[in-house]
């Protein structure tokens, strides 16, 4: 009597993809103050500490917060420029702490980051073209014949004209040389861009530009934004979402016209406060915090905005408040919206 192997059959279906391209979950990142006789660190700074946020394809989520409450640190822990402290964070459906080496050359493509300064992200010896192409070179984009032809395309896709491959980065004015950084990393046939005040150094005028260049790229690429600011009148128009760190945490949480429309933390409502407003006629009402912000080095315990906010109460020095949403697509943490 024969007997039938039964062989088991390979799974030919496609594996669904996340409806999330990036998903951080926790993510901290601490640096050594002070060490011991042994190199065992005795304080930390706490740059990021705790962030969850997650964004889907194709979207923009918009990083906004004043200078030193750690944007910046999160974009570049996500993009493994630092190692993180805790945390976990997961890129196109994969856990970044599973990453081989053999897996990086990919992971590096596929995610890229666009500078705040354009006039110091761009090394002055190479031309144009031999910035662009580098990167196509050495992760074998298109065979090594079309290059030229290939970077010819992405400049023009950025607005740039084909004649100035062979020039240098001090012959562009910053919107210009901001174009080129740019195309630069959109050259690789990125997923997510992390743009890390991409505007900051420029012109309203010329912000406008980039601001629609990159909006114009996203909806043809099919690409995701994570963009880091803190002018909230750009953010609110490039954003889908809307995070707002104060002090190394996501503070409030939402979709664009939620926090926009309904700003809830106070110190979302002081931010917005600040936005300058066009008519010359009309009433500020700005919100003026008092108090210094606190060292990251030594955060204050309970809220960290509490130092700060003129709603303090005795709860919001020692207690932490949860992050907790509010309405649909609004979260936030602050002790005011506790029984809500």
């Amino acid at each position: 009597m024969e007997q039938e192997l039964l062989t088991e059959q390979p799974n030919t279906q496609p594996q669904e993809l996340s409806p999330n391209i990036l998903e951080v979950s926790g993510l901290k990142q601490y640096f050594p103050m002070k060490v011991n006789f042994l190199g065992k660190p005795l304080a930390y700074v706490h740059a990021v500490d705790g962030v969850s946020f997650n964004l889907e394809r194709g979207k923009t989520i918009g990083i906004v917060g004043e200078s030193g409450c750690g944007k910046t640190t999160l974009g570049k822990t996500i993009l493994k420029l630092y190692k993180k402290y805790d945390g976990k964070v997961i890129f196109d459906g994969k856990d970044t702490d599973e990453l081989t080496r053999a897996d990086m050359p990919k992971f590096r493509c596929d995610m890229q980051l666009i500078f705040q300064d354009p006039y110091s992200s761009l090394p002055p010896r190479m031309t144009v073209g031999s910035i662009i192409s580098e990167a196509v070179k050495v992760h074998n984009i298109v065979p090594k014949e079309q290059v030229r032809e290939y970077v010819h395309g992405v400049m023009d896709r950025c607005g740039l004209q084909q004649h100035y491959f062979d020039r240098y980065p001090h012959e562009f004015s910053g919107g210009q040389r901001q174009r080129i950084c740019i195309a630069r990393a959109l050259a690789v046939k990125p997923k997510l861009v992390i743009c890390d005040e991409p505007v900051s150094a420029l012109d309203v005028s010329i912000q406008a530009q980039i601001i629609n260049l990159l909006k114009k790229l996203q909806k043809e690429e099919g690409m995701s934004y994570m963009f880091i600011s803190h002018d909230l009148s750009v953010v609110k128009y490039i954003s889908d979402t809307i995070a707002v760190m104060y002090l190394g945490n996501i503070v409030e949480y939402g979709t664009t016209d939620r926090i926009c429309g309904n700003p809830l933390h106070p110190y979302t409502q002081a931010l917005f406060s600040a936005v300058p407003n066009p008519d010359p006629h009309a009433k500020s009402d700005r919100i003026a915090l008092e108090g210094d912000l606190p060292s990251p080095a030594n955060p204050p315990k309970g809220c960290k905005f509490h130092t700060r906010c003129k709603y303090c109460s005795e709860k919001c020095t020692l207690v932490t408040p949860e992050f907790r949403e509010i309405a649909p697509g609004h979260s936030v943490a602050c002790h005011l919206y506790a029984d809500e």
